[in-house]
């Protein structure tokens, strides 16, 4: 293990609000090693951009990490030249253009069509109803998982970051997300007989990677792509009706959607960290690390970072957020950024305001995850 400064913590209460303690290693021990979490954590928003980029010695190979043991060998658990190629056949289906001219319009008529039926029910949990539904919408038709009922997507999503995070052995998870990886396996052999034009399936098969990446890359796809989209879309929401006089910029032009999904990712970070090896001996400020070494980058505490945002822990419409790294900083930049963007700013946030007229909130909501955080419900009502 590393030599740097040891720091304990509390994980119920790490998970609960990671926050606070996230604030003080940052003033503290900025490159700390936590027993609780077998790992060190490198916390500044500095640190991580340019330790990001350095993977021949961060690297995001694992081969025995729980991402790689519970969900198969992905690209974001490859470095180099075998990134990039797995990088390259999955851009045909996200890139920017595809978002813009094919599933915008998708993510569009899906949504509409779930707010007509919710509109006349007055009131639901968004979280449960709106967000997770819209996510997992766009997800089958990203992934070309269309045979996945709604529920079955984010179930297994869930799952799986549950599993990822799992640093504390709980056989439960690991059998909850064995079972999801396998559901995901049937869905995936049933698509392959005629993938969706422009899904993930489709052009990794027309790039001709094999079966075990098409599989391993669809999982990771779907790990982030449900749970980050869907904790942004309610997590955003809230916060705006949190903030009713931020939310009126945004009604009468003076800030966008786009601004305030911005703000909310660097605020309150939907993916928080993402795991490293060490692949080589490094010493960084007097601290060295040592082969096999598991180090942390906190992208959510990146986003408090005292040194590039002011008042770090209120939530800002108006400020700029450039120097955020919510989508990561070096070669494994989140590749559905595009989509993202596209369905909970373009998508999600303006439809749910113009069709749920007086959207508030009724009741308390609770948030919780360090690793990957969200609220887990969220009460609202509008007027019919």
């Amino acid at each position: 293990m590393s030599n740097a400064p040891i720091t304990h913590i509390d994980l119920a209460e790490f998970t609960a609000d990671p926050y606070p303690i996230l604030a003080s290693m940052r003033a503290k021990t900025p490159i700390t090693f936590v027993p609780e979490l077998a790992a060190t954590l490198m916390v500044k928003r500095d640190d991580i951009h340019v330790h990001e980029k350095r993977t021949q010695v961060f690297s995001s190979v694992q081969p025995d990490g729980l991402m790689v043991q519970l969900m198969g060998e992905n690209m974001m658990r490859k470095d180099g030249e075998a990134h990039m190629a797995e990088r390259r056949a999955l851009f045909p289906a996200l890139s920017p253009r595809t978002v813009n001219d094919h599933w915008k319009a998708i993510f569009e008529t899906a949504t509409l069509d779930l707010l007509a039926k919710l509109r006349k029910t007055g009131k639901c949990d968004l979280v449960r109803d709106y967000a997770m539904p819209v996510s997992a919408m766009a997800l089958k038709a990203i992934t070309g998982l269309e045979s996945m009922s709604d529920a079955e997507m984010d179930g297994v999503s869930q799952a799986m970051i549950d599993g990822c995070a799992n640093y504390a052995g709980d056989p439960k998870l690991t059998k909850r997300c064995n079972r999801a990886t396998a559901l995901i396996d049937e869905h995936i052999k049933y698509a392959r007989q005629a993938p969706p034009r422009f899904s993930a399936l489709q052009v990794m098969q027309d790039a001709g990677l094999p079966d075990d990446s098409q599989s391993a890359n669809t999982k990771l796809i779907i790990s982030g792509g449900q749970n980050e989209p869907r904790d942004a879309i309610a997590g955003t929401i809230w916060a705006l009706l949190n903030h009713p006089s931020q939310l009126a910029m945004i009604q009468d032009g003076r800030a966008t959607y786009g601004d305030a999904f911005s703000e909310y990712a660097r605020w309150m970070a939907p993916i928080g960290m993402s795991p490293r090896r060490v692949a080589q001996t490094d010493t960084i400020d007097d601290i060295t690390f040592d082969p096999e070494d598991r180090v942390f980058f906190m992208f959510g505490s990146a986003g408090r970072d005292e040194d590039h945002f002011s008042a770090p822990d209120t939530f800002d419409v108006t400020r700029n957020t450039q120097s955020a790294i919510s989508f990561g900083a070096g070669p494994h930049f989140c590749a559905g950024a595009a989509a993202a963007r596209c369905l909970i700013a373009d998508v999600a946030l303006p439809l749910a305001f113009a069709h749920l007229p007086n959207l508030r909130l009724t009741g308390p909501v609770p948030y919780t995850g360090w690793a990957f955080r969200g609220p887990t419900k969220m009460p609202v009502a509008w007027e019919i």
